[in-house]
């Protein structure tokens, strides 16, 4: 349903039809080699959708062996946000959790965490509408080292404005909090985007990561 992140090409073009079209914003924040994420949290405020077509914006969480991405997408296919979680694609096939539709404007809740016997468990809310669901998945022996905010767009153009995440909270395994401080990776230089309020602190060989805000602005060309 959802592609994997094009940062393994050559796995990519194995992935997708070549007659796929998908057009790629996104930034990552990477630990470094032997840390892994822990948790991610925060909110994601839905644009205006235009229309009915193929705009998937997430937050995610791809592991080291690139077999998949863990995700909480908005999806406006049916010409209504729908929001949701899941892992996307296989290695393991796993059926993708549940989701609610979301109004243009409404701020979403997410948050995915890793449990004691290595599953991760995501919720997601609209505190507007009551909407909510939390699905727990089969992800032990993935080791995640990319933490993504993307727009995927498999057809339009980025039309809908700024995607706008807010209180992101990210933990990791170890001491080094460079990953939080430093600018996340902005693939292909392809994003206007700005980050602000970004704080980091380490306890008991855990790295907790705060940003305040991270806007993906417009596309930079």
């Amino acid at each position: 349903m959802r592609s994997i992140i094009p940062s393994c090409i050559s796995l990519l073009g194995l992935l997708l039809p070549a007659a796929q079209a998908t057009t790629w914003y996104f930034v990552t924040f990477n630990p470094p080699s032997g840390e892994y994420f822990k948790s991610l949290s925060g909110d994601m405020v839905a644009p205006t959708l235009p229309s009915a077509a193929t705009y998937y914006l997430w937050p995610g969480l791809q592991p080291t062996d690139n077999s998949g991405v863990y995700q909480n997408v908005l999806d406006g296919r049916s010409g209504t946000w729908w929001f949701g979680s899941g892992w996307c694609c296989s290695n393991p096939s796993l059926a993708w959790g549940g989701g609610f539709n979301v109004a243009n404007g409404a701020t979403v809740t997410f948050s995915n965490v890793q449990q004691s016997d290595g599953s991760w468990t995501s919720t997601v809310t609209d505190p507007s509408s009551g909407g909510s669901a939390t699905n727990n998945f089969a992800l032990q022996g993935k080791n995640f080292n990319d933490g993504v905010f993307a727009i995927e767009l498999d057809g339009p153009s980025w039309d809908f404005g700024p995607l706008a995440f807010s209180n992101i909270v990210i933990t990791s395994t170890g001491t080094d909090a460079s990953w939080c401080t430093t600018k996340p990776n902005n693939y292909n230089s392809a994003t206007v985007y700005s980050i602000s309020g970004v704080s980091s602190s380490v306890k008991n060989n855990v790295v907790t990561c705060n940003i305040k805000s991270l806007i993906l602005e417009k596309p930079a060309s």
